[in-house]
């Protein structure tokens, strides 16, 4: 098997393990940032950053939104702006070690639609990650 996603699947652990305490940080307490604005500033930056790099790899742009999956890429992106907005509210009012953990509870509803919808296989060594991983959630939100 071709891993050479894995380098950037560390990287995205590492990058995003820092966003939540920063974004609980910066949206409480003497001069919070309300978590709203929190969104469009965080998200700003990362549209530059995402436009940065298309432009450095040579990406082509405007050539692939006429592509059939492109309605999906807007599903994605509806579902990303609604699951980062109560992201970063639930951050506001919650503690990031209760928020945290039934956010990334989403990691194992998607490999669940990957076994379900997409063809991905489904092992016994799958299904026990998912129940620790769904028993380590209750553990650690203290719920």
């Amino acid at each position: 098997m071709d891993a050479t996603y894995l380098p950037y699947a560390l990287l995205a652990m590492g990058a995003y393990a820092l966003v939540s305490p920063l974004m609980r940080v910066a949206t409480t307490g003497p001069d919070a940032v309300p978590s709203d604005v929190a969104v469009v500033v965080s998200n700003t930056l990362l549209i530059c950053m995402a436009i940065g790099v298309l432009a450095y790899t040579g990406q082509g742009f405007v050539t692939h939104l006429g592509s059939p999956k492109i309605l999906h890429v807007l599903a994605a992106g509806v579902f990303l702006g609604i699951g980062i907005l109560a992201l970063y509210r639930s951050l506001a009012l919650g503690p990031v070690s209760v928020v945290t953990p039934i956010f990334a509870m989403f990691l194992v509803f998607s490999s669940v639609i990957g076994f379900l919808f997409l063809g991905e296989s489904f092992t016994a060594r799958k299904a026990l990650g998912i129940v620790l991983a769904a028993a380590s959630v209750y553990l650690v939100s203290g719920a």
